[in-house]
């Protein structure tokens, strides 16, 4: 389905959207032009099932988001007042039923966007006409199902989904290894290697056929290529563990053209995605720093003032339950400002053990906008929390830790120590809290068997997923599947092999 909506803006709604990009600009911001469009709530929760974007390839799970969206609006729970997405030119949603200072707030709240988008280093590999490539893709999958059947097709897309988090979100920005050879790389490798005639002794033509005898080089090259094939048998594939499973899928499943295509499609996005997940707090509190700058220093008016205060107090509400990345992602830039512009960094404040001094301290240096952006060009989440976070900002935000306790069966608070307030918001934030899986061996027990990895970081798998993932992997692998984990602080081995699951302890080594 595609959902077609262009309409020139209102004049009114064009003066606003040229006033607040030229404030943008006006403090530095650098973005992609940007098209804004106007929408009821239908057609902009349309553009939110399908990820911001017009047209995606037909699945169930978009009809299922759309529901969810139009349920949430029409009983009061949710209200989506724009929507951005990361393309060059980049392409902006405004409600139609948000008044005139929700409008300004909303188009200032983008700016900041679009200028994360261009400049932060973890969105610079992403495919800015992705506009493109998704049409190209739903293209692509519509061709498919008219030659395959819709369900047979749809299915194979349900199973691909389960897996599209295994994927390697760093693999844009470095080579972890040698480069993998492809299928096709290998075939030639191999047949070269085959072609191979053995060992040839240098000799005059008249004396070749006494120095090198045809059945001798035979026999010679005979033993070498079993040799080679029991030496490629005892080799372990890949050479090096793989956090991009889905990519080693790609490469190496048997699968039919149509499937890998299918694969190929999933991953692409999830690849393009990845980033926004990684970038969540940083991406929303920037663009929030620059519409709450904005606003209060030129866009509102008498009439305005108490609609956007209400609104603006709504979005960075914070509860004890939850973590809200608006607020925590804009009072952590505010902090870093103050901080650079009073000089509060580096050996000699870090290293004074007076508090009245440290707390008063002030060296009017005037770093602050400088260092937050620069901070928004080279950090992620993890990496921003990890450098940035004090005790002394834990303490002013009323910061904590929490965790289950069996005996009442609640959650409650476990900790206002800054290392495991710190330690908890970096787990829950590393690979979006999802487990991070390798491919460790493609020929395990030399019966092609597929052996993963989990990365075990003190957080168990759910044995219900992680049965159904393994089931998923199979019909893709079309071989028994097996990852290595930890059950109840035990190292364990889950294995489905098409028919049954089953649970073994790992051998010590």
């Amino acid at each position: 389905m595609v959902v077609t909506t262009y309409r020139p803006l209102p004049q009114e709604l064009s003066d606003i959207q040229q006033e607040m990009e030229q404030h943008a600009l006006d403090y530095g911001l650098d973005f992609f032009k940007t098209i804004f469009e106007v929408l009821d709530y239908e057609e902009l929760s349309m553009f939110a099932a399908y990820g911001g974007f017009p047209v995606r390839y037909p699945h169930w799970r978009f009809g299922a988001q759309y529901d969810e969206l139009m349920k949430g609006y029409s009983y009061g729970l949710q209200k989506i007042y724009e929507m951005v997405i990361n393309t060059d030119p980049c392409y902006a949603y405004l409600l139609s039923a948000n008044d005139i200072t929700d409008q300004k707030l909303v188009i200032a709240h983008v700016y900041g966007h679009c200028d994360f988008f261009k400049n932060n280093a973890w969105f610079s590999q992403t495919n800015r006409k992705m506009l493109d490539q998704m049409a190209n893709h739903a293209t692509r999958m519509n061709r498919h199902i008219d030659n395959y059947g819709y369900e047979v097709v749809e299915t194979f897309i349900d199973t691909c989904l389960s897996l599209e988090s295994l994927i390697d979100p760093y693999a844009p920005h470095i080579r972890r290894t040698q480069k993998t050879e492809t299928r096709e790389e290998t075939k030639k490798r191999t047949d070269e290697e085959n072609e191979s005639t053995g060992g040839r002794f240098p000799a005059k033509y008249y004396m070749d056929r006494y120095i090198n005898p045809e059945d001798v080089l035979e026999e010679e090259a005979n033993q070498k290529r079993q040799k080679a094939r029991e030496l490629s048998d005892q080799l372990k594939f890949p050479k090096e563990r793989m956090r991009d499973v889905l990519y080693f899928l790609i490469q190496y499943a048997p699968l039919e053209d149509w499937q890998r295509d299918v694969l190929t499609i999933i991953r692409d996005e999830a690849c393009y995605f990845a980033p926004q997940g990684q970038t969540k707090i940083m991406n929303e509190g920037w663009a929030s720093f620059w519409h709450s700058t904005i606003m209060t220093r030129h866009g509102l008016t008498d009439e305005g003032l108490i609609n956007y205060a209400d609104h603006h107090s709504g979005t960075m509400a914070t509860s004890p339950n939850r973590l809200n990345p608006y607020k925590l992602g804009i009072e952590l830039l505010k902090d870093i400002e103050e901080r650079w512009n009073k000089g509060q960094f580096g050996p000699e404040y870090e290293n004074c053990t007076d508090m009245y001094q440290k707390e008063h301290w002030d060296q009017d240096l005037g770093l602050g906008r400088e260092k937050i952006f620069e901070v928004r060009r080279i950090h992620n989440d993890i990496t921003f929390i990890d450098t940035f976070l004090t005790p002394e900002f834990c303490y002013k935000q009323k910061m904590f830790s929490f965790a289950f306790n069996d005996s009442n069966k609640t959650y409650e608070i476990q900790s206002r120590e800054f290392q495991q307030i710190k330690q908890q918001l970096l787990s829950s934030l590393s690979n979006h809290g999802r487990p991070v899986i390798y491919v460790q061996d493609a020929n395990y027990k030399n019966r092609g068997e597929l052996y993963l990895e989990h990365e075990y970081l003190g957080v168990e798998l759910k044995l219900d997923y992680a049965q159904d993932t393994l089931a998923n992997l199979h019909t893709i692998w079309k071989r028994p599947v097996n990852i290595e984990t930890v059950v109840d602080d035990r190292p364990t081995i889950l294995s489905y092999d098409g028919k049954k699951h089953s649970t073994n302890s790992k051998e010590k080594t």
